[in-house]
Order: C-alpha cells, then sequence, then structure tokens
C-alpha cells in the first residue's frame, strides 16, 4: 500500500557519509592533519558487515545511476515529495562508532553530525536527524549531545543495538540522562560495532545469520533496560528501536511478564508488570515488515502487541524492504494507518513539536 496521507513522517531514513576527505572540514585542524598525515582520509569507514551495494544495503530502483539523483536530491526524489511527508528523520551509521581510539571515534562524530546539520537539515526544512555518538566513552558521548542539543532538528540520539556490553548497564546512563534532559529520544539501531559475536554460542559463519539474528538483540536490549531499571531511573526516556522487525514482540511480551513474576525479587524496582513498561516505552519502526502478507495475520499481531501506539512510520531508505511505493502493509484500519504515519512518530520523538502537523481533518 502507498503512503495514505499527506503529513506523515518517515521515522528511519539513511544518510552515506561519500568519503573521509566530506568531513575533514567539520574536524579541528589536529584532526583533519592526522587524518591526512597517516593516510586514514583514503579509509572508507563503511559497516563492512553490509556492504554499501549489498541487496539489503540499497534497494535496486534506489541505486545510483548515470542521470539519476544524487544525495538530498535522491531523497526528495525518492521519499520525501512521492510520500507527501511532512519531515523525515536521518540516521547515519558509520563505522566511526566502532573506532577503539575514542578521541577519534568522537571527533567523527561530532564531523558527521555538523555535516547533516549543514548539507541537509539547512537544505530541507522537512528533514530532522539523530546524533550520532560514540558510545564506547559515555562521557564524550554526552559532551556531544550537549553540543547538538542546542539544534531542535536533532530528535533523537544513536546508538547500534549490538556493542561492548548490553546498553542497560549503568555505564551508559549518563547518555541517557542527557536524552531525558534535553528531550531526545533514543534510537537504538540494527547493527553492531562487532567487538562481541552476535550468537551467544560465538560468531557465526556467514552475514545471513547475522542479519536473521538482529531481532534477538533487540530483545536483549529491552531485557537489560528493564532488568537494569533504566525506564524507572528516566521515566521520560522514549526508546525507539529501529529495523528490530516486531512480529516477535507479542511473545515477548507474554514472556517478560510470566517471567518476572517468578523472579520479580531480585529486581524490586519493577512495579508493576513488563508488558506495560514496554509499551508505554518502547516503539518499533515498521519496516522491515517481518511478517506473512496475509492481512489477518498481521491484524492478529497487532491485537496480541495491544498497544496501537507502538508502531512508527519508516521507509528504511535506501534499504530493500520493499518494493515500489507500497511501504505499509495491507489490511490495516485507516486509524491505525494514520497513527503509525502521523500521531505515532510525534509522541515518539517529541521534539517533532516542531514539524508542521498537518490537517487533523484529512482522512487516509
Amino acid at each position: 500500500m502507498k503512503l495514505p496521507l499527506e503529513g506523515a513522517i518517515d521515522c528511519d531514513v539513511h544518510l552515506s557519509v561519500p568519503n573521509v576527505a566530506t568531513l575533514l572540514p567539520y574536524m579541528s585542524d589536529y584532526w583533519s592533519d592526522q587524518l591526512v598525515t597517516r593516510y586514514i582520509d583514503r579509509v572508507g569507514f563503511n559497516l563492512t558487515s553490509y556492504p554499501p551495494r549489498s541487496p539489503l544495503t540499497v534497494r535496486d530502483d534506489w541505486r545510483a545511476a548515470p542521470g539519476r539523483p544524487t544525495g538530498l536530491a535522491a531523497l526528495q526524489a525518492d521519499v520525501l515529495d512521492p510520500g507527501r511527508l511532512s519531515g523525515a528523520i536521518c540516521h547515519t551509521m558509520h563505522g566511526a562508532m566502532a573506532l577503539f581510539n575514542e578521541d577519534m571515534g568522537a571527533e567523527f562524530c561530532k564531523a558527521i553530525n555538523a555535516w547533516v546539520a549543514k548539507e541537509w537539515l539547512d537544505r530541507d526544512p522537512r528533514l530532522r536527524a539523530s546524533i550520532l555518538v560514540h558510545a564506547q566513552n559515555p562521557a564524550l558521548a554526552v559532551e556531544e549531545i550537549e553540543r547538538c542539543a542546542g539544534d531542535k532538528r536533532f530528535v533523537a540520539v544513536l546508538l547500534p543495538v549490538m556493542g561492548d556490553s548490553p546498553l542497560g548497564r549503568r555505564i551508559y546512563w549518563p547518555i541517557y540522562e542527557a536524552c531525558e534532559r534535553y528531550g531526545l529520544s533514543l534510537a537504538v539501531h540494527a547493527g553492531s560495532t562487532y567487538r562481541n559475536p552476535p550468537t551467544a554460542a560465538g560468531w557465526p559463519s556467514y552475514q545471513s545469520e547475522d542479519y536473521m539474528l538482529q531481532s534477538s538483540a533487540f530483545e536483549n536490549l529491552i531485557v537489560g533496560f528493564l532488568a537494569e531499571g533504566v525506564f524507572q531511573k528516566f521515566p521520560g526516556l522514549k526508546l525507539v528501536c529501529m529495523e528490530s522487525g516486531f512480529t516477535w514482540m507479542p511473545t515477548f511480551l507474554w514472556r517478560t511478564s510470566k517471567t518476572w513474576r517468578g523472579v520479580r525479587t531480585e529486581v524490586p524496582w519493577l512495579d508493576r508488570v513488563p508488558a506495560e513498561i514496554i509499551r508505554e516505552h518502547v516503539r518499533l519502526t515498521l519496516q522491515p515488515v517481518d511478517a506473512p502478507r496475509d492481512p489477518k495475520i498481521l491484524n492478529k499481531i497487532f491485537e496480541q502487541i495491544a498497544c496501537d501506539d507502538m508502531i512508527v512510520y519508516s521507509s528504511d531508505y535506501p534499504h530493500g524492504h520493499f518494493d515500489g511505493d507500497n511501504g505499509l502493509p495491507e489490511g490495516l484500519s485507516h486509524e491505525l494507518l494514520r497513527k503509525i504515519a502521523i500521531d505515532n512518530p510525534r509522541a515518539a520523538f517529541p521534539r517533532l513539536a516542531t514539524v508542521e502537523a498537518p490537517d487533523t481533518k484529512e482522512t487516509v
């Protein structure tokens, strides 16, 4: 189904830094000199687990080709204009997240955020973005959040779902405190720094294994946030899971609540059923829709999630999760589609209040 109504907000659009040279003007003299002198400016810094030209990374009809728009013009032609969007949130997943050198990683993140602001946000008022941080050093991450927070066009803080340790751990809490203080959502995206294997048993052999295991990483993420008491410590925090899928959520809600009843003495700060906490704080992006095409089954999944607020619209541009303009699944009610496309994104990312709201009388 095509995007149904004007004013929708795309919560997961990907930007790609062309090369390191693009970022040099946004770096300090010291670091720009270091990168050139040490030939680091010639490194691609792609997250090579998902190469830039792989089918999962770029949909065929969104690939660069002679005569085809590139950069912002491509985003406008492929997503913003045909979808009649009122806003789109840009996320820049970059290899800097995996650097062991924390100072260099933080400098890359700073340059990327500055590049996004000038080359994208300044050039189209519909665009918003997440703040990329180097989470291995939470103090430096907070510095970058504070530097960017004054720009209301940044609406979230971006982290990969897998890193050095579970994100619920209290070492990361300064990041969440900064998110809550500035009204920023926490956007956790599928992916990893690959310091640790993506399975509990060790390293897999194939990319397909890693890709199919991403949903289990999000289950680990949410369980960690529950067990550590993140949502109790930061009651205003919104956790948005991106490219997580969502068909695993009904059984996950049931299992966490059932298990909590037997072990809740260990985590006394959980003062209510985990499913209620998840429904209040956790949001999931629509794409990829990991459900059968049968609308009855998909509607049943939404009934079992029992929370019309949980799913937010995303195209996942330029990744290849659907064909043509059919970015919405068939068979959902007009009321639910409107919530997914407009109302839920605005609630999941409070800073989207700066995006002009559509006419509420408009129907799907």
